[in-house]
This record gives C-alpha cells, sequence and structure tokens, in this order.
C-alpha cells in the first residue's frame, strides 16, 4: 500500500487520521519534527500530512527542509493545521505544499487530496527514474508577463526525458522554453514544458520540466 507520514504532536489528531485512513494506506505517524525528517529519508512516504504548530521546529521550518533535500523535494506535503488557511496556506503553498486542510478537518476532502497526490506521485515515480546530476543549461522563452527571457541554471536531477532545475523566470505551468545544454559548446536539445513549479514566485523557486519528443544532445537516453 501506498505509506504516508503524519507528523503532528497532537496525538488524538494523529490516531483520527490513522483511523481515517488505515484501510488504505500505510501509516506512519510521530509527533516529533525531529525524528519526521528522519523517518522521510528512511521510509520514504508517498506523502506527508503536516501539522505547522510543533515544539521546536514548526511545520514551516520541517515544510522547507523536506523541499530543499534532494531525497525527499518530490514527496507531496499536505497541511493539516488548526492554524488560518486563509492566513497560511499560500505561504505553505510557496514552500512546496501542494494542499492545506484547517482543523476541524473536511476528512472527505482531504482524502480525495491525498490520493490524487499519491496517485500522481506513484505514476512519476514509475514513468522513469531520476539521477542526481548537475548540468548547466540555457533556457530561453516567454514568462507569464510575455516577456522574452533567456537565463543559465544547473539541474538538480535529470531523468531521459526531463529535469529539475531552479528557475528565476516567472514562468507558469505548461509554459515551453528552449532548452541549451552549456558543455564545451552550447548545444541544442529541444523544448521542454514546464510540468511543476515549486516555492512560485520567490527566489529559490524551482520548475519541473518535460521534453516534448525525444530530446538532442542529452545526458540520459
Amino acid at each position: 500500500m501506498p505509506r504516508l507520514l503524519i507528523i503532528d504532536d497532537d496525538d488524538a489528531m494523529r490516531r483520527v487520521l490513522r483511523f481515517r485512513l488505515k484501510d488504505s494506506y500505510e501509516i506512519i505517524d510521530t509527533g516529533s519534527p525531529e525524528e519526521a525528517l528522519a523517518l522521510a529519508l528512511q521510509q520514504k512516504p508517498d506523502a506527508i500530512l503536516l501539522d505547522l504548530m510543533m515544539p521546536k521546529y514548526s511545520g514551516f521550518e520541517v515544510c522547507q527542509v523536506l523541499s530543499s533535500m534532494s531525497f525527499t523535494q518530490t514527496i507531496p506535503i499536505l497541511i493539516v493545521s488548526g492554524e488560518s488557511a486563509q492566513r497560511y496556506k499560500a505561504f505553505c503553498e510557496n514552500l512546496g505544499a501542494k494542499g492545506y486542510f484547517q482543523k476541524p478537518v473536511d476528512f472527505d476532502a482531504l482524502e480525495s487530496r491525498v490520493a490524487t497526490v499519491v496517485g500522481a506521485q506513484r505514476t512519476e515515480r514509475r514513468s522513469e527514474a531520476r539521477v542526481k546530476l548537475r548540468v548547466m543549461l540555457k533556457l530561453k522563452g516567454v514568462d507569464a508577463a510575455e516577456k522574452s527571457f533567456e537565463i543559465l541554471s544547473v539541474t538538480e536531477n535529470v531523468s531521459a526525458h526531463g529535469f529539475l532545475c531552479g528557475c528565476s523566470a516567472a514562468v507558469r505551468k505548461d509554459a515551453i522554453v528552449d532548452v541549451f545544454l552549456m558543455s564545451v559548446e552550447e548545444q541544442v536539445v529541444g523544448k521542454a514544458r514546464v510540468a511543476h513549479v515549486e516555492w512560485p514566485e520567490t527566489p529559490g523557486q524551482r520548475c519541473g520540466f518535460r521534453f516534448l519528443g525525444d530530446p538532442m544532445n542529452w545526458l540520459l537516453r
């Protein structure tokens, strides 16, 4: 079964979440943010349910750390918190969260969203293996304001038909860019679509790209 990691210092809330989700998922839970980071690395969950207000380390800090580490950055994080969604939802999404559920939780909506992100995550994992590799690329395209851009970036990981890298241009999902490999000389790779945007409109914005067709001169084939 898909595996969920629940991080919440409220024992009663962890029990409720476990009871509601145990028939569809293997559940791992902890009330310790420090232990949670170790569990995320060891257990490789398919998704994480995260509270915001916990002792010593906040959910904001945990979310930011998980989203920044190569081994955990692709794991979808859903916030389940008593804090106001109106106040914190946009901020958490900028940190990389894939959903925000305010307590008392609408469990039907939560279960539906968990199923969606876990399904998408498992499909992506099955499609192509990723390799942690740093390679300089040049990206050219048109941003959300319809202004042309040309930037250099370094990949964090690559697959046979895609890559993840930082992207300072204000691009949106499904935007198309021209990709060039910057080795000894500039080499055309092909066109790629923005598959997802992490931490949008922040200095740490990253984008996952998927090539349109088979890329030329690419690292993996």
